[in-house]
């Protein structure tokens, strides 16, 4: 019987540390740690573990919610863990798969970390809504055209110069100046 940890965070700016240490704290003997969302069960150091994991091994998660967020995501690894005669501690929850309220505690906490999740997006569509009809612009600020840009646009145009000279003359990247080329041009 082995100790088993997963750790996982959404992006590479959040810190593991936290997970890390309760897991040390109760000896775990091997770690498959990630970053990235976890929106899905596509993830390659899960994917890892349950191919490593074997019967009798415990899978210990600081969180519920570092496994899984969303219920049906939650009990599709569960149950491959079953399959495979592993358990499931969630040291947060206090939850343990071993015991019959242990599998009905996960079953709850699953359902109420997606309830949150789903709330967290509708707050956050209402909020773009909100800011919509207040007349705000979202995402990025729209790229200004430089002052001199349709003089060295038209100069582009006629062969007078090249496309590099254009960017360095109006101070623009590639991307930028492509895309207001676009933009001008779908308006003439």
């Amino acid at each position: 019987m082995s100790k088993i940890g997963y750790i996982r965070v959404s992006s590479y700016e959040q810190n593991t540390d936290r997970q890390e240490f309760a897991l040390q704290e109760i000896g775990v003997e091997k770690v498959f740690l990630e970053k990235v969302s976890g929106k899905d069960t596509d993830r390659a150091e899960l994917k890892k573990m349950l191919d490593y994991i074997r019967e009798g091994d415990i899978l210990y998660i600081e969180s519920i919610s570092r496994l899984a967020r969303s219920t049906k995501d939650l009990l599709f690894i569960v149950e491959q863990l079953q399959e495979k005669g592993v358990g499931l501690v969630s040291l947060k929850e206090s939850i343990d798969t071993n015991t019959p309220q242990g599998k009905f505690v996960l079953t709850l906490f699953g359902a109420l970390a997606e309830l949150e999740r789903e709330y967290i997006l509708q707050r956050q569509k209402e909020g773009i809504a909100i800011a919509k009809a207040k007349g705000k612009h979202l995402g990025r600020p729209k790229t200004e055209y430089p002052k001199d840009f349709c003089k060295v646009y038209q100069d582009w145009k006629k062969n007078d110069i090249q496309a590099v000279e254009a960017m360095r003359l109006l101070n623009l990247k590639k991307s930028t100046f492509y895309k207001l080329v676009k933009e001008l041009e779908k308006t003439v």
